[in-house]
């Protein structure tokens, strides 16, 4: 539980060093690209080339997959029923599209399941939730962000994206051993993403910005914490007949909270950064709730 403290203590000196004005009103920014340059392609290059390759395991990784573009369906319509803004809509689909499945997912899979299955989260979170966001998540952030996009540029903004660059190399390396000193390094490297991306989060945070986004808020929270993990609970168990361990993982790190880096990446296409923060901000918390609840659920 070392691991959720410890982006406790980093949530709240977020919000305390931007109270205090210690830090400069745009220090967020700097974060942010730090996190895009360094610390994600560092997650990246760690994880991706010592993925283990199993065949059941295809349905721990197509899980974050399923749960965007049913959030793509699910908050358009959401969003032409209450008339909400591009941005609004954007921030939903990215922020609430994705879920929290190494940072929180990680540890909480420790807390319930054991060590043991740690090895099934990882798959969902490095070719599910990272490389979903590398492309499909990119390129909604893009396009929601900018309006109306061509083609070539909009594939071009994809493939000089650091992460992407990142996710392309770290396929070609899989099973290829790195230099000790390199996996320390990239490790090393790899623990700043979290910290730093709640840092940042927490500095952006604003309750006020409450007023007037209670309604998608409580959208982008019900469908991470509630709607994704049925229906991939429906899915995988009625619909598909699987059963064991990467149920349980998958089904479990579907209920996770908004994905923090997710969170980054639609806050720095500015998609309604306020609400971005608050979907994260409260979402993990709330989350700390739903998670057992849906342990019992599970079975």
């Amino acid at each position: 539980m070392s691991n959720i403290i410890l982006l406790i203590i980093c949530f709240i000196s977020g919000i305390f060093y931007r109270r205090t004005k210690l830090f400069p009103e745009n220090s967020h920014t700097a974060i942010n690209n730090l996190i895009i340059y360094v610390s994600l392609p560092a997650t990246i290059l760690y994880y991706i080339p010592s993925l283990p390759l199993k065949s059941e395991l295809i349905f721990a990784a197509i899980m974050p997959w399923i749960i965007f573009f049913v959030g793509i369906a699910f908050f358009l319509a959401f969003s032409k029923l209450f008339s909400l803004s591009r941005n609004t809509t954007g921030a939903l689909i990215i922020a609430g599209g994705f879920g929290n499945t190494s940072f929180v997912g990680i540890p909480m899979i420790e807390a319930y399941y054991g060590k043991e299955l740690i090895g099934v989260g990882i798959v969902a979170d490095q070719p599910g939730s990272f490389l979903a966001l590398s492309t499909a998540g990119i390129i909604t952030a893009i396009k929601f962000s900018s309006g109306s996009v061509d083609a070539a540029s909009l594939l071009r903004r994809v493939i000089l994206f650091p992460p992407f660059i990142t996710l392309i190399l770290a396929f070609f390396l899989i099973q290829v051993p790195f230099p000790e000193v390199l996996n320390k390094i990239l490790l090393r490297l790899s623990d700043t993403l979290a910290p730093l991306a709640l840092f940042s989060v927490g500095f952006q945070l604003r309750f006020r910005e409450l007023k007037g986004r209670m309604i998608p808020l409580s959208a982008g929270i019900a469908y991470q914490l509630i709607l994704s993990p049925l229906v991939i609970f429906i899915l995988y168990r009625y619909g598909i007949g699987l059963t064991g361990d990467v149920f349980k993982i998958s089904v479990f790190e579907a209920a996770m909270a908004p994905m923090i880096t997710a969170g980054i990446i639609a806050m720095n296409h500015d998609l309604d950064p306020p609400l971005v923060s608050l979907l994260i901000g409260i979402g993990i918390p709330v989350s700390f709730i739903t998670l057992p609840i849906w342990v019992k659920i599970i079975g």
